[in-house]
């Protein structure tokens, strides 16, 4: 079971760990899209994980629910001129925030404690796998759609380098 501490924290605070987010996007000198942002955008657009991540701790992995929010993430990044590295990076990176806070944060002072942080990180990585798989989901997806839209590339081409089936199609 993961502690009420840990799912109030994501809910409750899900700014701050944004704010921490931040940071570390403004340290990665390949994020170059991300740091083109200001400091308010950047956070406010990484906010709406945590509450995410708490309920999937809180009830269990819901893939619909994980899904709906990381395809259209990956739809919107794609729309506005993301590189897909770069969105991946940035998804990554919030992991690191929640990993970083149950390690320093959430004090380990005893041994159910330690115990409960092990498997919140097991946890936390599954979401933000799943999460991955989906962001690139609706990106390719997107990226599909503007590339048929356009006329300029056959269907051919496109069949040739998107080879996965699950474009449009729900699990």
């Amino acid at each position: 079971m993961v502690n009420r501490e840990l799912i109030d924290t994501l809910n409750f605070k899900s700014h701050d760990l944004a704010f921490r987010w931040k940071g570390l996007i403004r340290k990665a000198s390949q994020l170059k899209h991300y740091n083109s942002l200001q400091d308010e955008t950047l956070i406010k657009s990484n906010a709406d994980f945590y509450p995410l991540l708490a309920r999937s701790l809180d009830r269990g992995i819901d893939r619909s629910l994980i899904g709906d929010f990381f395809v259209k993430l990956g739809k919107d990044r794609m729309q506005n001129g993301y590189p897909i590295s770069e969105v991946v990076f940035a998804v990554n990176l919030s992991q690191q925030v929640v990993v970083e806070y149950l390690m320093t944060d959430f004090v380990l002072d005893n041994t159910v404690r330690m115990y409960q942080a092990m498997g919140a990180v097991s946890k936390v990585a599954e979401f933000f796998l799943l999460g991955s798989f989906y962001l690139t989901k609706g990106f390719l997806e997107e990226t599909w759609t503007s590339m048929s839209g356009s006329g300029k590339v056959s269907e051919e081409l496109l069949k040739k380098y998107f080879r996965d089936d699950f474009f449009f199609k729900k699990e």
